[in-house]
């Protein structure tokens, strides 16, 4: 099917059958939704409880130690099918000492953070985690040690980031039938043929109204322009496309579970079919290790792999010359891929990424240009749509 100029949606009666099974699965209540707020008196107690252990222990004459879940063990990681990847209980941790040569920066700097963090919360005001590195570029060393301390003390006092008053710049752009309010007040309206920045406090949106029958996570920037200049989303209108350009920022992941919270309507993933790609749809879908500890405020389990399929090498007939063989870093990354926790339970994925690793070939997206350069958004997604060819 190439589509007209207007959809008829009577004929994606498979795309209305998967919206109302998601609507009526979501009438199922869940044993903890995460849902209540907390107080800036929560927060600032936490911070203190943290301050008082080491006070305590300097009164007891005994070096100050921070007890920290290892966010980057494996084995800290239980998958929940409702959920996603989320951290255990009784997780392997990690100290860092006070008296430690190695370790007793970072122990200052965790300090130096919660200060921070106290200051902001008892001030309701909000800084940017690269506001945070420049008032101390010389200690901090780099952006990445910032953003590990945040994480890390979001681990550990249980309280999301965004509730510790850190922002942090978004990456991610949405376009189509979409509006909203931002905390400031501002009106944002998204169209079909321009993109929207996805807001740094995803959390103060407020009044999002969409007639959207799904909406599309596009994997790469270049794939979401093209879309855009194809007229993809007026002509399948009503929908929403956004993008994380690439592996999402939390603010883009948000911001998908947020819309799937506030919509419930189909969510669809476009990737390159390919080890990376794929690891990047199952961030939207599951979560990451690092993040596990808030996997419940930022996966959609609901999500659907829409493409680009490995089967559909062989399905639509690419041309070999539109393939490119797997590298031995892409065949390490599908090994792993393999081992997740959450591809036994999703069969039709486990097939997909068998006939990757048995043809040792991967595509981007960009491969169905050798067809037209029109190919994706007039005849790949629409019979996708129309005839269910999600897994």
């Amino acid at each position: 099917m190439a589509f007209s100029r207007k959809i008829d949606w009577s004929l994606f009666t498979l795309l209305e059958q998967h919206q109302q099974s998601l609507r009526e699965a979501a009438k199922e209540p869940l044993a903890d939704n995460h849902s209540c707020e907390i107080s800036s008196a929560e927060i600032l107690k936490a911070i203190e409880s943290v301050i008082e252990e080491t006070i305590a222990s300097l009164s007891r004459n005994e070096a100050p130690v921070l007890i920290l879940k290892n966010r980057s063990d494996w084995a800290n990681i239980q998958f929940e099918d409702y959920v996603g990847l989320q951290m255990t209980s009784n997780c392997k941790t990690r100290k860092i000492r006070s008296d430690c040569p190695k370790s007793a920066t970072t122990y200052a700097l965790f300090l130096k953070m919660l200060a921070i963090i106290y200051n902001l919360v008892q001030t309701n005001t909000y800084a940017t985690k690269r506001d945070i590195f420049y008032t101390d570029t010389i200690h901090f060393g780099n952006q990445r040690i910032v953003d590990n301390i945040v994480n890390d003390i979001s681990c550990l006092l249980k309280i999301p980031r965004r509730s510790l008053h850190i922002l942090s710049t978004s990456k991610g752009c949405i376009a189509g039938n979409l509006s909203y309010i931002e905390e400031d007040g501002t009106k944002v309206i998204c169209t079909f043929s321009t993109t929207a920045a996805v807001p740094s406090n995803v959390e103060g949106m407020r009044n999002l109204k969409t007639d959207a029958k799904f909406i599309l996570i596009v994997e790469k920037d270049a794939t979401f322009q093209r879309l855009l200049d194809d007229d993809f989303c007026n002509q399948m209108a009503p929908c929403i496309m956004i993008t994380g350009k690439g592996v999402p920022d939390v603010n883009t992941r948000l911001l998908v579970r947020k819309l799937w919270d506030t919509c419930c309507v189909p969510i669809f993933a476009l990737m390159d079919a390919d080890p990376h790609g794929i690891e990047i749809m199952c961030i939207y879908k599951y979560g990451s290790m690092s993040m596990s500890f808030d996997s419940h405020r930022l996966t959609v389990p609901a999500i659907r792999w829409l493409g680009l399929l490995p089967s559909d090498f062989n399905r639509l007939n690419i041309p070999k010359n539109a393939l490119i063989p797997l590298t031995k870093q892409d065949e390490s990354k599908l090994a792993s891929l393999q081992m997740r926790p959450y591809i036994a339970y999703q069969p039709g994925w486990k097939t997909e990424l068998d006939i990757m690793a048995t043809h040792k070939m991967k595509a981007e997206i960009q491969a169905l240009t050798s067809f037209s350069s029109d190919y994706l958004s007039r005849v790949y997604l629409p019979n996708k749509l129309q005839f269910g060819g999600w897994i």
